[in-house]
Order: structure tokens, then sequence, then C-alpha cells
């Protein structure tokens, strides 16, 4: 099955970033792809934490939902979608949702983050808790590709990358890492972040960040990747929007596990 993990810089207007995110899906269908998953925030990147609450959408309906729900269908595609901003009963706060479309334009899934971002080195400062309600339940889909096989996807969405235990739980065979890791943590510790989730679950992982600076003069760390069970890396690009693609094979996924049964030992 070919996987294509997409990497944006998105900017504040959310039409302009739909029209790049197109763009690049288009990209990927073009390529072979069954499987597209777009970046965390991959809508917009505002300049003020509370524009997210400007573009709330309620599930089934809204401008970004229908296009990923149109793109899914119009280039045959599944595709994740990054993450959007969903409404709660709390005016002042929205779920950070990544939605999953299958090749009918039909939504079969959809994860709100769990774990909320928050750090403070003295020159950046992030809170996400203060717009965002943090989801409370792992959630996973299975995806039959044309290649007859199978695949059980685990969603998850950028700060989630650092809790093993959520990954461990989801039991997947491919990862999705949705993201928009910052410049500073992003050089230190996201490539062996995802080869670590990779390895201690022998999956597949596949993380599309945002990479770039921003309109809002945020830098994101990009070098989306596409990590395969032994904790190889497959496909990678540092900065920029760009579309990465890799195979993901059942057989090398089912060979890793049999050679190194691991899964089966966990005792916890």
């Amino acid at each position: 099955m070919k996987v294509a993990t997409i990497q944006m810089v998105s900017g504040t207007n959310v039409q302009s970033n739909l029209d790049a995110a197109e763009q690049l899906l288009a990209q990927a269908a073009a390529q072979g792809a069954e499987l597209a998953v777009l970046p965390e925030y991959f809508c917009i990147m505002g300049c003020k934490d509370t524009d997210k609450l400007k573009i709330q959408e309620t599930p089934g309906a809204g401008p970004i939902q229908d296009f990923l729900s149109d793109a899914a269908r119009d280039l045959g595609l599944w595709i994740v979608g990054g993450t959007l901003p969903m409404v709660t009963a709390d005016a002042s706060r929205v779920r950070n949702s990544s939605l999953s479309f299958d090749p009918t334009g039909r939504c079969v899934a959809r994860y709100d983050k769990i774990h909320l971002f928050r750090f403070d080195n003295g020159r950046e400062s992030y809170d996400e808790s203060r717009v965002l309600e943090p989801g409370t339940q792992a959630v996973t889909f299975d995806l039959a590709s044309m290649d007859g096989s199978t695949y059980r996807i685990g969603l998850s969405i950028c700060y989630d990358l650092r809790f093993p235990e959520l990954y461990r739980k989801l039991g997947a065979d491919v990862l999705l890492v949705p993201s928009a890791f910052t410049f500073t943590t992003g050089q230190a510790h996201w490539e062996v972040l995802l080869r670590s989730r990779a390895i201690e679950n022998l999956a597949y992982v596949v993380a599309s960040a945002q990479g770039g600076v921003h309109e809002n003069t945020r830098r994101t760390w990009g070098h989306s990747m596409i990590v395969d069970p032994w904790g190889q890396i497959l496909a990678q690009h540092d900065e920029g929007p760009a579309v990465i693609m890799a195979e993901v094979l059942k057989e090398t996924l089912q060979a890793a596990r049999a050679r190194l049964p691991a899964l089966s030992h966990a005792v916890l």
C-alpha cells in the first residue's frame, strides 16, 4: 500500500490552506497513494490561540469537513485530515480533532487529541489547554487496501508522541502522527521519538508535519517522515510543502513481528 505524508506551511487564511492541501493531495493521488495524511492544523496556523475558535465546526457540518470529504471522494483516497477545531460545550474551548475519510467521502473515525502541549523555555511559551479541551479515547480504524490486506490504523496527534502507553494501547499496524512540532522541540526529539514508537510497536509510523516559517512568525520543525517497523526511515523531507511517499507492506510488518515477538512478551 502506498502511503503519502503531506507537509505544509499553513497560514492564517483557511481557504488558502485548503487550496494548498488540495494540490498536495492531488499530487499524492497521482503518485498512486491509497492513504494520505495531512499535518496538524493544516487548515489554519493563526496569529492567536483563539483564532481556532472562529473556525470551529460541528460533527458532519462545515467547510473544512466538506473539503476533506469531497477530496477523498474525488481523488479516491483515504484521507486523514490532520486536525481541525471541533465544537465543545464550552464556548471558550474546542477539541483538536483528526478526522479520517474513506474513498467514498464517508467519515470513518474521529480522534480528539488527548495530551495537550505545554512548553516554556523562557523564550517560547505554549499552553494548548488555554483553548483546547482534551479528548479521552484512543481510536483506530481498519483500512482495506487494494493489495488485499487490511491494516489497523492508529490515530494520534503531535504531543501524544511523548506518551508511549497510548501507542501500545492502539495495537495498530500503522501509527499516524499529524503534527506541528516547534523547531526547538522537533530538532531535539522528533526523529528519535518517531523511530522509538515504530520500534516499540513493530509498526509503521507515518508522521506529517508543519515545516517552515509561518505567517504568524512561528517556525515549525517539519521533517515529515515514514518509518518502518524496524525503525528505519523510508522517506522524509526537511522543510517546505511536500508529498512524501513510501510503501507499507503487510509482509514486512508480519516478518518483523515474527522475527522479534516482543508484542507477545508484554506483561503489563
